[in-house]
């Protein structure tokens, strides 16, 4: 009877998990491409960022409502949703793995796929579990996250498609969370990750847009090997762009991070009930 109930529990969780990928994909997708369009600019993105006075070059996006006009005069509406099929294919598998692997590591660690089993886990077994199905998730997702990348980066004209593919207690206990508690703890999650992991998703981005062809008007490119590992990248970014550098595009990201994971979170709750009503 135990094999039947697991395999159901991560089939639940599996199909929430996507479901609720592509539904925060879909509302979040223009806030993403304004923080990729920030990411991988060299050039100054505000007015108060602090660079070396040797620096040369224009910026071609200067503060989160400027890129926003700029997109859509020059690519209209549908430049805020550039690379979103890829986007989907990667936050869907990556949402559907990293619920079921955490899903399977709790179920592990507790000797139980009851939900309420894994509520009383200690926070370091949870941790552990969170970041470990993080990383399976990455790992499975990453292709597609390097073509939504390369895609979102673009801007018109499309100089990539040309050149390129043809050669290449305060809410008291979790069982008893209402649907807004969800999503404020959510949100503060969502915001929290993103504070501390940006720069290494700028260094991401970097390394992602290596010798990548874009249009002169949208400044210095990212050049073949400029980065030799992470470490060196992180060197060169301070050193070039100072510590404004590793934050570019930490606005809308925070901005995206805080309703995307909300979304999730409340998302996947809602999926998962649905699922569990209609195959019992």
């Amino acid at each position: 009877m135990e094999e039947p109930v697991q395999l159901k529990e991560a089939l639940i969780s599996t199909t929430a998990g996507a479901i609720s990928g592509g539904i925060q994909r879909m509302v979040t997708s223009p806030l993403d491409v304004i923080k990729i369009r920030f990411q991988v600019q060299l050039e100054p993105t505000s007015s108060w960022a602090m660079f070396p006075s040797n620096w040369s070059g224009t910026s071609k996006y200067t503060g989160m409502f400027q890129a926003t006009k700029a997109i859509l005069r020059e690519e209209g509406l549908a430049g805020f949703w550039r690379g979103n099929v890829p986007a989907l294919l990667m936050v869907m598998p990556y949402n559907a793995i990293q619920f079921t692997v955490q899903h399977k590591l709790k179920t592990f660690a507790a000797g139980s796929s009851k939900t309420e089993d894994h509520i009383r886990l200690s926070p370091y077994l949870s941790f552990v579990s969170g970041s470990l199905a993080g990383c399976a998730a990455t790992v499975g997702s990453y292709p597609f996250d390097l073509l939504r990348t390369i895609l979102a980066s673009q801007g018109e004209p499309k100089v990539w498609n040309r050149n390129r593919v043809s050669n290449s207690s305060l809410f008291g206990t979790e069982d008893e969370l209402s649907s807004f508690q969800q999503f404020l703890c959510g949100l503060m999650a969502g915001t929290c990750a993103k504070l501390v992991c940006h720069p290494l998703d700028v260094v991401k981005k970097r390394f992602q847009i290596e010798g990548l062809q874009r249009h002169p008007r949208y400044g210095t490119r990212v050049e073949h090997h400029a980065y030799r590992n992470m470490i060196h990248a992180v060197r060169q970014i301070l050193q070039l762009e100072g510590w404004a550098g590793l934050y570019k595009g930490i606005v809308p990201s925070t901005v995206k991070a805080a309703p995307a994971t909300a979304i999730t979170f409340v998302a996947y709750e809602y999926t998962s009930v649905w699922l569990k009503s209609t195959l019992t």
